[in-house]
């Protein structure tokens, strides 16, 4: 396990820990953290995140965020997620 904070003279700031994973027949390692500076147009940037055998998952004010899922769409997974396809 780990853990780590900083903060930059440059004004970013940051923190993660983690620890070794068993994934499959290996380890890895899973973190989760987050960082935080402002852009040279003076917008606050805050991003948090997780990392892990799922990639890496930021969320965060700038970040774009996809539209919702159309409701025939989430009809027709749920239909194919019912009949195992």
């Amino acid at each position: 396990m780990y853990s780590e904070i900083y903060d930059t003279q440059n004004g970013i700031s940051a923190q993660e820990s983690g620890n070794q994973r068993l994934v499959g027949n290996s380890y890895g390692t899973a973190a989760q953290g987050s960082y935080q500076y402002t852009s040279p147009e003076g917008v606050p940037v805050q991003i948090q995140y997780i990392a892990d055998e799922n990639g890496f998952q930021p969320v965060g004010n700038v970040l774009p965020t996809p539209p919702p899922t159309p409701e025939a769409i989430l009809r027709s997974l749920q239909y194919n997620a019912a009949r195992g396809f």
